[in-house]
């Protein structure tokens, strides 16, 4: 059995990147203590400020969220960001685990222009992602007034 086998991870995938959807971030987090299986275990439609307040410092996880980006006025781009969220009170072996437990996640989350590791809820700023995107995504055209 793989860690992403939990058939309510798709349906939230699917929502998440559904663009009627409200749902615009889902929180994959471990259902047990094992860490040999992931479960939803929040969504929402808040974008990044509300996934973070979901994030635990006892906790490994995974996030995924859609956003708009543009570099101009003229243009909105739909991106998907994955975070690998471990938290800073997150045992060394839990760490390592996570490591080699991230190539099934990306195995379902296929879909993303930047992943982002967090550690801190800081590290997960809405500004530096959009940044960070706009930098993955190759051409600036309103490089001049933009922060990249």
């Amino acid at each position: 059995m793989g860690i992403c086998d939990d058939p309510q991870i798709r349906e939230a995938q699917e929502e998440v990147c559904n663009d009627k959807s409200d749902i615009n971030w889902m929180l994959l987090t471990f259902a047990d203590s094992k860490g040999s299986a992931l479960t939803v275990s929040q969504k929402g439609s808040g974008g990044i400020d509300e996934l973070k307040q979901h994030l635990k410092d006892d906790e490994a996880a995974f996030g995924y969220l859609r956003t708009t980006m543009s570099n101009d006025e003229h243009s909105q781009r739909t991106k998907f960001v994955l975070v690998s969220w471990i938290g800073k009170n997150v045992n060394y072996m839990r760490r390592a685990r996570l490591g080699m437990q991230k190539s099934d996640v990306t195995k379902v989350l296929k879909y993303f222009s930047i992943d982002i590791p967090a550690e801190d809820p800081d590290d997960l700023n809405a500004e530096d992602i959009l940044v960070r995107l706009r930098k993955a995504g190759g051409a600036n055209y309103d490089r001049q007034a933009s922060n990249y």
